[in-house]
């Protein structure tokens, strides 16, 4: 068991919860627009942060006012999948209790902001309404599943969209908190009066010590990042297991998922000035049978229940337990926790990231298609009427979407007669598709940043947009238009847009400053690093400039900009930097 003498105040309070209750449902039922800070622990439990408006919040501070307090609301949708039903539960639950947007996540889920707290029970209600759930979309237990979003209609993808809603559904806490409270469950007790936890078998009595990430691939299709994941999931095809553990048939291509390759320790949360905190890619550690796949992620699970850090939240994730405790000595837990030996895993096979926007087959006669949605924010403005454009599509012609981790939307299920009217609507209301964008614009990831997130740093979504059309002109001006770049902006060092394994991650530093991480790679199987620190805004196109003029020189055969400034490395990239600077 965990040796934490101190505990962290969140152990406290989730020890003191009632199983996640505490007094949930007298400070929602009170007047105010806020809740307590033990509330507001226990409300990530349950799919939603308190927020406020911090663009005012310094205007209404010196005029006495109390800040502006809204509430971020959380959909939990295993794969990303939604039905067209469903999605326009969502559309218009974004007019009635939020801020009329939707924002896609990047773990493929749906986000509402702007919700205050006499509607958050009400929003909750209606999104259970549609057999959808904000439960533990957020909280120190697993968090919503990620799998391969494209909807291809074989047996592999089958097996990985059953596979990450058993997951999902099945690892959910025992708890009936969220029903109670916020579903009016016919047992609820009465405001005040103390109702009894139920056991929690997978969790134990404090649930985990931080956020648990899983995440579910095949080698081809690496679109989630699945090693960004605390427990990532492999797919593999053809052949089966032999005794020792090793496939016979090939990686990939088959029809039958067999295995999974597990990989342990992913998590890309960070702080600055902290060296002791990391971004750290999962590591291999074993390869079972696909059927063993929830025995073996519950035995994970307790693990870290047991062994996780309890006393520093920022030290709490599977990653730093795996790091203090060594590989072998986990595997030796794993082992006894899973009830037999682990096998050695095979070598990792080759991960890619593949273009899923734009018009594909399905495999079943259908179609879908992949739109972009710049920083996954699902809005109409005066240009742009994104937000109509889908609702239309879905209404119109049946499309069931899928929500990716890319930030983007795969309206799914489309009939061939459709290609032609379907992008017609788009145009119409101003979409710009995937064909008419840089592969730059098309990849770029930023978190929300300001001015809902109360950790960031800096801005990241409202300037996404300038700085990629910022990169873009630089690049046609080098030489480089088109060049295939992985670029990912998030507003604090905790990396919610996936900035460290990207070609170029740009870190919320300071206010108008960030960090600038090169050298990940396309496939996120590469880990960057810190090249610069506390860059203004405005001078982060001029201090990368020179990289990509010695880029578009130096470079290898083949070889991208990540892979340029992985093999150079921070010193002689600096150097170069100099150098190119001078000789301009």
């Amino acid at each position: 068991m965990s040796d934490q003498k101190k505990l962290s105040a969140v152990e406290k309070v989730k020890a003191e919860s009632r199983g996640l209750r505490g007094a949930l449902a007298e400070e929602l039922a009170a007047p105010g627009p806020s809740v307590s800070e033990e509330s507001y622990q226990l409300l990530k439990f349950h799919g939603t942060y308190e927020q406020h408006d911090r663009d005012t919040a310094t205007l209404r501070k010196q005029q006495g006012q109390e800040k502006d307090y809204q509430f971020m609301v959380r959909v939990r949708m295993p794969g990303g999948v939604l039905s067209g039903p469903q999605y326009l539960v969502l559309d218009a639950l974004a007019d009635r209790y939020g801020n009329g947007t939707l924002r896609v996540t990047t773990r493929g889920g749906i986000q509402f902001h702007g919700v205050i707290k006499r509607d958050l029970k009400a929003t909750i209600r209606e999104i259970n309404r549609a057999l959808l759930t904000t439960q533990c979309a957020c909280g120190d237990v697993v968090r919503n599943v990620t799998t391969t979003p494209a909807p291809r209609r074989d047996a592999r993808h089958r097996r990985l969209l059953e596979d990450a809603r058993l997951l999902s559904e099945r690892l959910l806490p025992a708890s009936r908190a969220y029903h109670e409270i916020f579903l009016d469950e016919a047992a609820q007790a009465a405001l005040g009066q103390a109702t009894e936890p139920e056991p929690e078998p997978l969790y134990g009595p404090t649930y985990l010590p931080r956020k648990f990430k899983i995440g579910l691939a095949l080698p081809e299709d690496n679109t989630i990042d699945v090693l960004t994941n605390d427990l990532a999931f492999i797919g593999l095809t053809d052949g089966g297991l032999r005794e020792d553990g090793l496939t016979d048939g090939g990686l990939r291509g088959g029809e039958t998922l067999t295995a999974y390759i597990v990989a342990v320790g992913g998590g890309l949360g960070m702080t600055h000035n902290k060296p002791d905190t990391y971004p750290r890619l999962a590591t291999p550690i074993t390869v079972i049978p696909a059927e063993d796949l929830l025995s073996m992620a519950e035995a994970v699970i307790k693990v870290q229940r047991d062994f996780g850090d309890r006393g520093d939240r920022r030290h709490a994730r599977l990653k730093y337990l795996l790091d203090r405790q060594g590989i072998g000595w986990f595997r030796d837990t794993l082992a006894q926790y899973w009830g037999r030996p682990l096998a050695p895993p095979p070598p990792l096979p080759r991960l890619e990231l593949p273009e899923i926007l734009g018009w594909h087959a399905q495999g079943d006669g259908r179609f879908w298609y992949g739109v972009p949605v710049p920083a996954g924010r699902i809005q109409d403005t005066e240009e742009v009427r994104l937000r109509s454009a889908l609702r239309a599509i879905v209404a119109e012609f049946g499309a069931d979407p899928v929500m990716t981790p890319q930030q983007d939307v795969l309206l799914s299920n489309l009939p061939e007669e459709a290609r032609e009217p379907v992008e017609a609507l788009l145009r119409a209301h101003g979409v710009r598709l995937a064909r008419d964008l840089t592969p730059l614009a098309r990849f770029a990831l930023a978190c929300p940043a300001l001015p809902t997130c109360g950790l960031a740093l800096t801005e990241a979504e409202r300037i996404r947009a300038p700085l990629v059309a910022a990169f873009e002109a630089m690049l046609a001006a080098e030489g480089l238009e088109g060049l295939p770049l992985i670029l990912r902006l998030t507003g604090c060092p905790n990396g919610c847009a996936r900035p460290y394994n990207a070609e170029i991650g740009i870190v919320g530093r300071m206010p108008g400053h960030y960090a600038v991480f090169v050298g990940g790679d396309r496939a996120g199987t590469r880990l960057g690093f810190k090249l610069f620190d506390k860059v203004a805004e405005a001078d982060l196109i001029p201090r990368l400039t020179p990289l990509f003029r010695a880029y578009r020189t130096r470079r290898a055969a083949g070889e991208g900009f990540g892979g340029f400034c992985a093999r150079l490395g921070p010193e002689a990239l600096l150097a170069l930097a100099e150098e190119v600077s001078a000789a301009a």
